[in-house]
């Protein structure tokens, strides 16, 4: 088992080919503050950098929440970004990490902890996992992922009542909506969810990671194309033989020999 970095606010460590990320604040129900969010930006960056880790799970502590919304605290009195709660950073990370990320939903998962696990890729709940957006209820709302992610999961009417009525779903009702992948009996859950991981684990990183980029690209405009021409397109091009041979050409100052271009 590896683990890396120093963080207050989140644990992480790796089992083989997985990688467990878990909000770790289970007295105040996960919540996520600056902090977090930023250490969680850090942590997927580091597994982005490698790679070991094939999949990323992510989870809360203990055994009653994944993660109820965030807590707005250290932050400047500002309209401006360094008053936002960065909630995107960790957003954006998800998609941005290659590898698919599973939310493995250990208890309630409330307001932006069920943005956060909509973001992630696979869901995997307990039985006993509680969903809910409760934004109007509490003065706040997510009008980006947390809008157009849920929309596509479960069609803009349902969103729209979920939004605008924020009804508590059991994991089933979110199975049944399509909110969510699984469901699996509690005393099961982590047995199961490394089980999910680890299949996933043995697929090809390289197809997972361009299936991933192409369904990215649809939200992402010119950041999620150039996130797959980019990152998954232009290196096997620049490793091949018509990229060799016009570097090679262009440095000889010769002709460049065209019988090598398209390999």
């Amino acid at each position: 088992m590896t683990q890396h970095g120093e963080y207050s606010t989140i644990l992480f460590r790796e089992e083989g080919p997985v990688g467990i990320l878990t909000l770790n604040r289970p007295d105040d129900g996960n919540m996520f503050t600056p902090a977090t969010c930023r250490e969680l930006r850090d942590c997927i960056e580091q597994v982005r950098r490698e790679t070991r880790t094939r999949v990323l799970v992510i989870t809360g502590a203990g055994d009653k929440f994944f993660c109820i919304g965030g807590r707005k605290v250290d932050l400047e009195d500002s309209t401006l970004y360094p008053g936002v709660m960065p909630t995107l950073e960790m957003y954006e990370a998800i998609d941005r990490l290659q590898k698919p990320v599973i939310a493995a939903v250990n208890g309630f998962a409330v307001g932006g902890g069920n943005v956060l696990q909509m973001v992630c890729d696979l869901t995997i709940a307990k039985e006993s996992a509680v969903f809910r957006q409760v934004g109007p209820m509490m003065g706040s709302f997510d009008a980006g992922y947390g809008t157009w992610y849920l929309e596509d999961l479960v069609g803009k009417k349902k969103a729209k009542e979920i939004w605008y009525c924020n009804p508590k779903m059991s994991a089933q009702d979110a199975l049944a909506l399509g909110l969510i992948n699984k469901v699996v009996p509690d005393d099961q859950f982590w047995a199961e969810t490394l089980a999910m991981a680890n299949q996933i684990a043995a697929r090809g990183s390289y197809a997972l990671a361009g299936i991933k980029a192409a369904f990215n690209a649809r939200h992402q405009g010119v950041v999620g194309l150039a996130r797959l021409s980019h990152d998954l397109v232009l290196p096997p091009y620049l490793a091949g033989a018509e990229a060799k041979e016009l570097g090679a050409s262009f440095a000889e100052r010769r002709p460049a020999d065209p019988s090598k271009f398209g390999h």
